[in-house]
């Protein structure tokens, strides 16, 4: 007992802590934080196996993923105890999570009735062309009015459609009451929560509103889109602001303490970078790439509408009423006219307003690297790809468009697909390392030049964040193509810390303030362009040619599978001259043997 007490009493005592789940696509890792300071105290990561079971398709095992989470949570309160830090003092627990990412399970077995479909994944893309073939004048932003969304196979309402289709095991369970959609952070709540002992079935508005299920303006489901999907309203989880306390965590290490923060993981990066002011905006490398820039929130809304009815309706009222419906109309969450997203950012408390952003999406940045890797063999790790791209300094000519996935921002084009082109005698295994580096950096030069031209104010310089900041060679890249500065925190987990802060700050654990005044200064490192701008226009005008020969390369209609002879009398207009032609030196023989 003496040796327990003297353990408890040399454990270390730093206040509040806060921990996060943070859930992406190639790994899960819990980190704890220090809520007075932002300090990274520990964390575990663990990779996550990805599955492609046909050409397009992405899949992982929701059990692997919620395993994950257990076990980086079980290693990480290990390592803390070890360091002496009571994990008593985790007050609340975060959630970030990868998004649009799809799953069904059986509420009342807990089980999953099929594999996560990744946000990556294609395999909609022919209901996607049939949904927009239906819309007036094949529309793709028929929907974009409600959704802020284009239709397109990354969003989880597609996927969802698909598996309801396509798998007995979702179809019967919808079908007999017992199905459960959501994302990622609603398949870890509900099952950290107790599962179908009765688990909490939530989501938040960042992940609600990648679903093209979600109307951003009422801030809810919205039947019209449920019923234009066909999707029972049933099977959604109930849509929670960010910052609140959602259930308490009812096994592991942590058993009793509230989970009471959820964003998506490019609204966690934005909070992270504290990018709280209109008009702020954050770049994250993972694996895609993510600019969101913050654009204030929706000033007009039902409480101030509900004050106008006491008024006392006369000339100045109405003419007040006027002025109010115009502030409205110009309030209203910003629509781009070029190519990119409004999302919800982030909503931090039940009473506190919604923040919305322009997002541009890139489905391949990090993800271009165990490309690299596995499928060429060119490069054994990461950090070979910046050395061999460093070694040349340049491409030479050689331009790299990583479209595995089709095309996302600013084109929203499913059929495009990788190209490298430029490419000479010269040219090596150095060049292409450095022109998949430049592409990542030319994807976001084209979302940049997106936003500035929707919101008509350019950025003056660009944070970032996520793994692939680590690679200092594409920072200088990124700010070289820009050509305006890139700054990176010292502290790289900020979509981590950005989940923490939202659990932190909740009504019922508030150790965490959010207040301008009391956030903590963030160190970082500024990287300035370093070539002139005539050359980085150059270099980004033959990317832009590079693109267009990426386009439409793939359709779902019937191809020649080159198995088969092609025949001179498969083109109708080749083949009547064809024919037209034996028949008339038939008949001039024939005549001219008459003639003789």
């Amino acid at each position: 007992m003496n040796g327990t007490m003297a353990a408890s009493s040399n454990r270390i005592m730093l206040g509040p802590l806060v921990a996060a789940i943070d859930q992406g696509t190639s790994s899960t890792r819990f980190l704890v934080f220090n809520a007075k300071t932002a300090e990274l105290l520990s964390h575990h990561q663990v990779e996550i196996k990805q599955s492609f079971p046909k050409e397009g398709w992405v899949e992982e095992d929701p059990k692997e993923i919620l395993q994950s989470v257990y076990e980086c949570m079980d290693r990480t309160c290990e390592k803390m105890t070890q360091l002496n830090i009571d994990i008593s003092n985790i007050k609340a627990v975060g959630v970030t999570n990868q998004r649009e990412t799809t799953l069904v399970w059986d509420k009342e077995t807990g089980e999953p009735l099929y594999n996560a479909i990744v946000w990556l994944d294609l395999r909609t893309q022919s209901t996607v062309e049939r949904l927009i073939n239906k819309t007036p004048g094949r529309n793709k932003n028929h929907l974009k009015h409600k959704t802020g969304l284009p239709i397109s196979t990354y969003f989880s309402a597609v996927k969802l459609r698909w598996l309801m289709d396509n798998v007995e095991k979702v179809h019967e369970a919808v079908l007999s009451h017992r199905a459960m959609f959501g994302t990622v952070d609603s398949w870890l709540i509900w099952s950290l929560t107790g599962g179908k002992k009765g688990g909490v079935h939530c989501t938040d508005v960042t992940n609600a509103s990648r679903t093209m299920l979600f109307n951003i303006h009422t801030m809810d489901w919205d039947p019209e889109l449920c019923k234009y999907f066909d999707i029972p309203m049933e099977i959604l989880p109930k849509v929670r602001s960010s910052s609140e306390i959602y259930g308490l965590m009812k096994s592991g290490p942590l058993t009793g303490v509230p989970i009471s923060g959820c964003l998506g993981d490019q609204s966690a990066a934005l909070v992270g970078q504290m990018c709280f002011k209109d008009g702020q905006a954050k770049n994250t490398y993972g694996t895609g790439c993510f600019l969101l820039k913050n654009v204030g929130t929706k000033v007009f809304n039902r409480h101030i509408a509900s004050k106008i009815c006491f008024l006392k309706f006369n000339l100045h009222c109405f003419f007040f009423l006027l002025l109010l419906l115009f502030f409205f109309h110009i309030l209203k969450p910003v629509m781009s006219d070029h190519g990119l997203l409004t999302t919800v950012a982030y909503k931090l408390g039940r009473d506190k307003p919604a923040c919305y952003a322009l997002e541009g999406s890139v489905a391949i940045a990090g993800a271009v690297v165990p490309w690299l890797k596995n499928n060429l063999g060119i490069i054994q790790t990461s950090t070979e790809l910046e050395q061999l791209a460093a070694d040349v300094g340049t491409s030479y000519g050689c331009y790299f468009v990583p479209a595995f996935s089709g095309l996302y921002a600013p084109y929203w084009e499913p059929s495009a697909r990788g190209i490298i082109c430029g490419l000479t005698q010269f040219t090596n295994r150095s060049h292409l390392a450095f022109a998949a580096l430049e592409a990542v950096c030319f994807q976001t030069r084209e979302i940049l030049d997106a936003m500035n031209q929707d919101s008509g104010i350019h950025l003056s310089q660009l944070q970032v964040d996520g793994g692939m900041t680590s690679n200092r060679l594409l920072m200088q890249l990124q700010a070289d193509i820009l050509c305006i500065p890139v700054v990176k925190p010292s502290m790289p987990e900020t979509t981590a810390l950005g989940a923490a802060m939202a659990a932190g700050a909740a009504e019922g654990v508030s150790v965490w303030s959010l207040n301008p005044e009391d956030l903590t200064e963030v160190t970082s490192e500024k990287f300035e362009p370093q070539i002139n701008p005539e050359e980085s226009e150059l270099r980004y005008a033959r990317w832009k040619k590079a693109v267009q020969r990426a386009m439409n390369w793939e359709t779902t209609e019937p191809v020649n599978n080159g198995n088969e002879e092609t025949s001179i009398f498969s083109s109708v207009p080749l083949g009547f001259y064809i024919l037209g032609s034996m028949f008339m030196l038939i008949g001039a023989k024939y005549i001219a043997a008459g003639q003789k």
